[in-house]
């Protein structure tokens, strides 16, 4: 019998699906969008069933409006993954798929491509490249691109070039476009564009070796001091995968380490590359997805979200730096990419490989225990060195914007020799208070529990937590004085104090509010590479992942915060932190050298980490967290809550307690603490509170919250607060 009932997944907060008549004119797919009415509003929906029986009753059933895809938008492995993330992560299926899907295809898009502009060279444009471009790097850049072929116009605009280049040197007749049409593309034997490749050291041919030896899903940790090769090893994994005809998924933490890992894949690679993150336009992301789908892409890579990119046939996964923050998503559905894209290899049943000089100490456990195959890079790779590291004691010295008089020294002595130099300090804007010197007011955030930070070029004060923003504030509030101080040092300050301490060298500072123009971090970094600037200042940015071979000395001006801090993961994130910058010194044939100025020398995390490296430092912590039974040895779920009255979420989450600690699951294992004020009390005018639920074992925490979840959300309290589960929480503010 024909089915002629729909369940749909639609992205509301429910935790359930719903069912729909389908009428005969239309046949739905499991995994297929279809076009519902919800209430009053049309919503695209995920179809999940195909039935013949509700227990809704008929005439209360709506029908479905269209049928948007005639088959499923997944292939039948990743649809599981999903299914398997909105189990695992406690968040409604729903959302999940909407989370999955780029917004063209959440909005009802036909999920087709469309014809797409292809740019080649001309007879005219050869011979140009021959005499140059002068200073015009954008042309050069996009003429040098179209040396070893034709590359559709998404594939150049994903390196940052805009099409009024593309215009400008079709104009000079040195470019032409053709429209083509989609079809299936499969690369040949000539996989590789370079023929002269990096010799590898007998390491980098062991975890080659390692991997190419075994077949189907296996999990690897390749864990490579910083400047070890662990590129050239992806590389290398990834061109038999290729030669086979199958594609491999890259996943890199932050946009601004993807120009560089695309140009590097580029160059090695005769093989149409794909790029997914939060930069791209709706057109280009739903592009590159369905690319990937329909084997017009040989290797993606991306943020977290391209995760979920579907795939014709993939055959390999690599994680680089595995260890980031940023693979945990904060909000919606709060997954973890890295933990994800383990579980897509088990189901793909193919190679995943976590790459990271700083590994997280759950992976390093895994890897410990046997469960992960363990490789290692111990040396750099060709001629660099490894670095001098020192602390600076800067007790009762004089500081010039974070900057003591023994660093300002070694950075001039590295700067005379044609070196460049490297500031680290993790605090963006002018100053992170502004502070009245008579009665001591400081501008806080109306909305948050926190401080106003001042931003000198733009001129106002700029919440970082709800983003809120004023004019500079010229009188204290409290007394009227108008004598007020700025207090602290953010990267702003540091560049007006550099360029008068150093007024012969230039600067340039990196954040998040110095390349919000699109293409802007890629030139900066260009500009670095070609010795424009001889001293970076940066945020986390430029922390992790850049090669800029002339850098020599890196100093680290304020990361003392993080010794004393609360969270039990501060430390681990500070040893990483540590190591990850240090490894941009000394990239080359020249040596390099690391400061750290400190208050506290004496610190046990800075002499481990200085003396020993991060592999002692992590066993240690291991040990540490497995005596106080923390994770990667408990495992923990945050209840988030947050309302327009503290009241209302205290008493929602006393709630909460009552029923988890009335589960008869409770008494195997678990603990809960709370509720408590979140460590940001107030966000954005809305009052957060905590409740940490722990468990000895994975099985147990899972069982627990889905148990009672159902009663959790039907509680009066839940109505008034909004809510939702953080499932092994890396965050707890």
């Amino acid at each position: 019998m024909q089915p002629n009932i729909a369940l749909v997944a639609l992205p509301v907060p429910l935790d359930r699906e719903f069912d729909y008549q389908i009428p005969d004119y239309l046949s739905p797919s499991i995994g297929g969008r279809v076009l519902v009415l919800f209430g009053r509003q049309k919503l695209v929906g995920i179809v999940t069933e195909l039935k013949n029986h509700s227990d809704v009753p008929v005439d209360k059933i709506k029908p479905i409006i269209e049928v948007i895809d005639e088959k499923s938008l997944w292939p039948e492995s990743l649809y599981n993954l999903l299914l398997w993330c909105s189990r695992f992560y406690q968040y409604p299926l729903g959302d999940t798929f909407s989370n999955a899907l780029p917004g063209a295809l959440r909005k009802g898009k036909e999920a087709k491509l469309s014809a797409s502009i292809e740019w080649r060279l001309t007879t005219q444009g050869r011979e140009q490249l021959a005499i140059g471009f002068g200073r015009a790097v954008k042309q050069a850049k996009v003429m040098h691109m179209l040396e070893r072929g034709s590359l559709v116009q998404h594939d150049i605009t994903t390196q940052d070039v805009s099409t009024s280049v593309l215009n400008n040197l079709a104009q000079k007749g040195w470019i032409e476009s053709v429209v083509t049409q989609p079809h299936p593309i499969k690369w040949g034997s000539d996989i590789e564009a370079v023929a002269d490749k990096p010799q590898l050291n007998t390491e980098q041919a062991i975890a080659i070796a390692s991997v190419n030896n075994n077949h189907g899903y296996h999990c690897y940790l390749l864990e490579g001091i910083t400047g070890s090769g662990k590129t050239e090893v992806y590389l290398n994994l990834i061109k038999p995968v290729l030669e086979q005809g199958k594609q491999a998924l890259v996943l890199v933490p932050e946009i601004g380490l993807t120009p560089q890992t695309i140009s590097r894949f580029r160059n090695r690679f005769n093989v149409p590359i794909m790029v997914i993150h939060s930069g791209l336009n709706e057109t280009e992301r739903v592009t590159a997805w369905l690319s990937a789908y329909e084997s017009r892409a040989g290797i993606v890579i991306g943020t977290r979200s391209a995760l979920f990119t579907p795939f014709d046939a993939l055959g390999i996964i690599i994680v680089d730096e595995e260890h980031d923050a940023s693979y945990k998503q904060q909000d919606s559905l709060r997954y973890h990419a890295r933990d994800v894209a383990i579980m897509r290899a088990n189901i793909e049943n193919i190679p995943i490989v976590l790459g990271s000089a700083t590994p997280a100490l759950e992976t390093l456990n895994n890897a410990l225990t046997g469960k992960y195959h363990h490789l290692t890079l111990s040396v750099r790779a060709g001629n660099a060195l490894p670095t001098t590291n020192k602390l600076l004691d800067v007790r009762g010295l004089f500081l010039e914007s974070g900057l003591s008089a023994p660093l300002i020294a070694e950075m001039r002595k590295h700067l005379e020799l044609g070196n460049q130099v490297l500031l680290f300090l993790n605090r963006r804007g002018f100053s992170p208070a502004l502070m009245c010197h008579e009665c001591g007011w400081i501008a806080e955030c109306k909305r948050c529990d926190a401080y106003y930070t001042y931003h000198h070029y733009t001129r106002e004060v700029r919440c970082h937590h709800c983003g809120s923003q004023q004019p500079v504030i010229h009188q204290c509030q409290s007394c009227q004085s108008s004598h007020l101080l700025t207090v602290g040092v953010g990267t702003e300050q540091l560049e007006c104090q550099l360029s008068e301490l150093f007024p012969d060298y230039k600067s340039i500072r990196i954040d998040r509010d110095s390349t919000r123009k699109k293409g802007s971090l890629e030139d900066a970094l260009d500009a670095i590479r070609n010795g424009e600037y001889q001293i970076l200042i940066g945020t986390q940015m430029l922390a992790k992942g850049h090669h800029f071979p002339n850098v020599t000395l890196v100093g680290l001006l304020d990361v003392d915060g993080s010794l004393y801090s609360s969270d039990f993961r501060a430390s681990e994130r500070l040893a990483q932190l540590f190591i990850q910058v240090s490894g941009r010194a000394g990239r080359a044939s020249k040596p390099g050298e690391v400061v750290l100025q400190t208050h506290h020398p004496e610190h046990r995390l800075l002499k481990t980490l200085l003396v020993d490296g991060y592999h002692h430092f992590a066993k240690e912590a291991l040990i540490e967290r497995k005596n106080a039974h923390l994770p990667p040895f408990t495992f923990l779920t945050l209840v988030r809550a947050e309302a327009n009255r503290s009241d209302w979420v205290e008493e929602f989450l006393r709630q909460v307690r009552h029923i988890l600690e009335a589960h008869h699951f409770f008494n195997v294992g678990c603990q809960i603490l709370g509720p408590t004020p979140a460590p940001l009390a107030k966000k954005a005018g809305k009052y957060r509170w905590h409740l940490l639920v722990q468990a000895q074992k994975r099985s147990i925490m899972q069982q627990l919250l889905r148990d009672t979840k159902e009663a959790i959300a039907s509680l009066p309290m839940a109505k008034r607060v909004r809510w939702g589960l953080d499932i092994e929480p890396h965050d707890i503010s």
